[in-house]
């Protein structure tokens, strides 16, 4: 670690343009030498796989009014760069999170400074919404103000293009090279007023009819039956889902009041993370109290969702993101008019369950896969213009119904999982089963997330390490199992281990490892892009000849899953 860097980095915080306050926080982490003054300064904030999330704070590695606004003078020289001589227009939305507003009024004030229109939503929305009114709206970009799931000290910069996706290559570099060389004096924070438009309820209402419109597939069936418990965990969602599932004719839906209100503490879950069963406590307590069908929870920006529907037993369990993709999936295709769409795919991830390429192919039609993140699946639409997508997902629990949005779109996605269950329970099965129909018929699929947390400077150091040794010393076996194809996203190479024989890989460059093994089990590797994680992903698969043999497979199944994870040391 280069501490004379960091003290010549800090010091530039401790006079103009920084504002006293800045001046004076900074000059206190200086005076302390702690822990905190280095990470706050060691580096440049940077853009993940979810755009830019950091702790709130002074210092180049902190969200703060500096850098994002640095952010944004960028962008807006980025814009004018790419479209010369347009009136340029940006949407902006915020979540629940601290400082949200204001940072969001902050970045309105240097777009609008640098003479671009902005479209600023006058309270919290969700993140979907952001996506769909810049397409909506005719915008250049489009940014939002969130960290997703992130804890409470977190906020987060996205960045949309004009499809409506986040940003990928090369825009996502070329926009990166301008914020760099942009300088914190350079900020222009004297807001045109003029320029900044506060959005009044349409886009709302047309986002709502839209969804409705992408979501509501179970035909004549009914809706008044379905009874569901919803919970925004505290978030966005609350301003959206429930006026969606009205609209779409559900009656019976249940909100549990403690996460209803807006808060940025998130006092109710140790984290606001639909992945996580804690998280959905109070809501699978308020099912069981009035015998709910389903229970649904979005996270802080409502773009992922947990699902939580009664198993054989009539006992409520949590669906991981890939039995959620699958199920949901599965309908969408059992109910759409394939044959009258041009060339029709679904889309996914590399870190997501293989079985969606089983679903594909099924139907007679193409399951594209991208990197992790969804602005890879949004690249997949826009780079064929020609196709039609039907819908796709990843195992995070981001899901995207058709292409109106072109983001993970926890409304609709909602939407589409009550439809689920209000089909099968006009045609006298459940969900659950459903899903277990599936796996019947094509194999049944065991996947499971391990997530190693390496917090700081020396965790960072840490992920690093391990991504290098895993390279370096790839494993000829794993649990017994040979090693037969190692796919390196950051290389770009496929290698097969029994031919020797190495072939390119036409996808973008991502720091990514997969392993394959002789018995069809899939082992992937990665760095987290918007928290301080390493995650292994595993998934193994197995024939299933009868639902009523799930349990008795699936023990199997997570027996070779253990199996893997302690042969690779993973725990």
């Amino acid at each position: 670690m280069d501490h004379k860097k960091i003290r010549e980095t800090a010091s530039v915080w401790t006079q103009a343009p920084f504002d006293p306050t800045t001046i004076e926080q900074t000059l206190a982490l200086i005076k302390a030498n702690s822990d905190e003054y280095l990470e706050s300064f060691y580096k440049n904030l940077e853009f993940g796989t979810g755009g830019m999330r950091g702790i709130m704070g002074v210092g180049t590695n902190r969200i703060n009014k500096y850098t994002l606004g640095k952010n944004t003078q960028g962008l807006s020289a980025y814009l004018k760069e790419s479209f010369p001589g347009e009136s340029h227009k940006v949407a902006i939305a915020y979540d629940c999170r601290h400082n949200s507003k204001e940072l969001a009024q902050t970045v309105a004030q240097v777009l609008s400074a640098n003479d671009i229109k902005v479209f600023l939503f006058p309270a919290l929305r969700p993140t979907p919404l952001l996506s769909y009114t810049v397409k909506r709206k005719g915008c250049h970009a489009g940014i939002v103000l969130t960290a997703s799931h992130n804890p409470p000290e977190y906020n987060g910069y996205k960045v949309y293009w004009q499809d409506g996706g986040q940003l990928v290559p090369p825009q996502d570099k070329e926009l990166l090279e301008t914020i760099e060389q942009t300088e914190f004096a350079d900020i222009n924070f004297e807001a045109n007023e003029s320029l900044i438009e506060l959005l009044d309820d349409s886009d709302d209402q047309a986002f709502i009819a839209d969804s409705v419109k992408a979501g509501k597939i179970a035909g004549e069936v009914d809706r008044s039956n379905v009874k569901i418990v919803f919970t925004s965990l505290h978030g966005t969602s609350i301003t959206m889902v429930p006026q969606t599932l009205e609209a779409a004719g559900y009656t019976e839906v249940h909100i549990v009041k403690a996460q209803e209100e807006p808060d940025g503490d998130f006092p109710t879950v140790q984290s606001p993370n639909p992945e996580e069963p804690e998280a959905l406590a109070l809501a699978v307590e308020l099912a069981n109290k009035i015998d709910a069908d389903i229970v649904i929870g979005t996270d802080p920006d409502c773009d992922r969702l947990g699902v939580a529907v009664r198993d054989t037993d009539n006992q409520m369990l949590l669906l991981n993101g890939n039995q959620t993709m699958i199920a949901m999936t599965a309908l969408l295709l059992e109910k759409t008019d394939l044959d009258s769409l041009q060339d029709p795919f679904i889309g996914s991830t590399i870190v997501s369950t293989p079985m969606m390429q089983d679903l594909a192919r099924g139907y007679n039609i193409e399951c594209k896969e991208g990197l992790t993140g969804f602005k890879w699946i949004a690249k997949m639409i826009q780079d064929h213009p020609h196709q039609s997508f039907i819908g796709g997902g990843e195992e995070s629990f981001g899901y995207m119904v058709g292409d109106f949005v072109r983001d993970k779109d926890a409304v609709t996605a909602t939407l589409l999982a009550c439809e689920l269950i209000a089909y099968a329970k006009a045609n006298h099965t459940t969900a659950y089963k459903y899903l277990l129909d599936l796996y019947v018929k094509n194999g049944c699929y065991e996947e499971r997330l391990v997530s190693l947390v390496k917090k700081g400077i020396n965790g960072a150091e840490e992920i690093k390490r391990m991504m290098v040794d895993l390279r370096e010393n790839t494993p000829s076996h794993i649990a017994d199992k040979k090693v037969i194809i190692i796919e390196d996203y950051l290389k770009g190479t496929r290698k097969n281990n029994n031919t020797g024989e190495i072939t390119p890989m036409e996808i973008p460059s991502g720091n990514v490892l997969i392993f394959y093994l002789e018995d069809g089990s899939k082992i992937a590797a990665r760095p987290s892009g918007t928290e301080p994680k390493i995650k292994f992903y595993v998934s193994v698969n197995a024939p299933l000849d009868h639902a009523d043999n799930y349990r008795k497979v699936r023990t199997t199944l997570n027996g070779k899953i253990d199996a893997i994870l302690n042969s690779l040391d993973v725990q």
